[in-house]
């Protein structure tokens, strides 16, 4: 080899190391949005299902009834109405 091939081989080793390190972030955003996408689909196909079995769930026979700091969180809230 002469110096003029080995000088070419280098400019164009450094070249496509540039064109590599430029595009490897590129490439690995795409990657994980695929991934991240892959497990947001997963999710909703397990939420699915899980909403069948809720359906098919009977609620307690037992009324529900307000804790007291909700009630005194809701007479807080009306007096703050009325007074401005």
């Amino acid at each position: 080899m002469t110096g003029n091939q080995i000088e070419g081989l280098v400019g164009m080793l450094a070249t496509f190391g540039l064109l590599v390190l430029m595009v490897l972030p590129s490439v690995i955003g795409i990657v994980r949005d695929r991934r991240i996408d892959r497990q947001i689909r997963e999710a909703q196909e397990g939420r699915g299902q899980g909403k069948e079995t809720q359906k098919t769930q009977k609620s307690s026979s037992r009324s529900t009834v307000p804790s007291t700091a909700t009630w005194y969180a809701e007479g807080r809230r009306s007096k703050k109405l009325v007074n401005s």
